[in-house]
C-alpha cells in the first residue's frame, strides 16, 4: 500500500533526524515488507516456543497482518563522556573496556544513547500517528529480528503499521 510506504519512510526520516546527545548519531533504521514480514511472523512464533518466552505468539500474529515494520535500533554507540554513572559504572572508561553481552541484546550500552533511541522512537511513532496509521513500538520483534540476523545492530524495536478499522495491537 502507497501509503503505509511513504508514512514508513516518513517515521524514518523522524528517527534520523530526531535530537541525538552531542549530535553524534549511533541509531539506525530500516523498513520491512512483503515476505519479511511472514518470515518474521513464523521466526517469532518459533522462537517463543524455543525460548519458552510468553506472548512471541501474540505479537507473531499481529506482525503477519500488518503491511510494513520500521526498524529502529542502535549500533556500535559510544559512551558520551559524561562520567554520570548512570549505566552502573563509574565513568565512561569503564564502561567503554566492558565485553559486550548478548541476552536479548547486546550490551552494557550508555544511557544516553538509550536515550536517544527512545527520542528516535517517540519521533517515529508520532510520524505514524499524524497520519492516522495504527502502530504500537514491540520489544519481541526487535528480539527476533537480532535472532536471525536480519540486521547485525545491538539494540532493536520494531514498530508495526497497520491501516485498519480498529488498532490490530491493542485490546489483544
Amino acid at each position: 500500500m502507497e501509503a503505509i510506504d511513504m508514512v514508513a519512510q516518513l517515521m524514518v526520516i523522524s528517527a534520523t533526524t530526531a535530537p541525538k546527545s552531542k549530535g553524534e548519531n549511533y541509531v539506525c533504521t530500516q523498513i520491512l515488507k512483503g515476505k519479511d514480514l511472514k518470515k518474521l511472523s513464523k521466526k517469532m512464533i518459533e522462537f517463543g516456543i524455543k525460548k519458552e518466552k510468553k506472548d512471541f505468539d501474540r505479537d507473531a500474529k499481529n506482525i503477519s497482518v500488518s503491511d510494513a515494520i520500521v526498524l529502529i535500533g542502535l549500533k556500535d554507540a559510544k559512551p558520551l563522556g559524561l562520567d554520570c554513572g548512570v549505566c552502573g559504572y563509574p565513568d565512561c572508561k569503564t564502561l567503554s573496556l566492558q565485553e559486550k553481552k548478548s541476552v536479548d541484546f547486546m550490551g552494557p550500552v550508555c544511557a544516553f544513547r538509550t536515550l536517544d533511541m527512545g527520542i528516535a522512537l517517540g519521533s517515529a511513532v508520532k510520524t505514524a500517528s499524524m497520519f492516522n496509521i495504527d502502530n504500537r513500538i514491540m520489544y519481541r520483534i526487535g528480539v527476533v529480528v537480532r535472532y536471525m540476523k536480519m540486521v547485525d545492530w545491538d539494540f532493536i524495536m520494531g514498530i508495526p503499521l497497520s491501516i485498519t478499522g480498529k488498532n490490530i495491537y491493542f485490546d489483544r
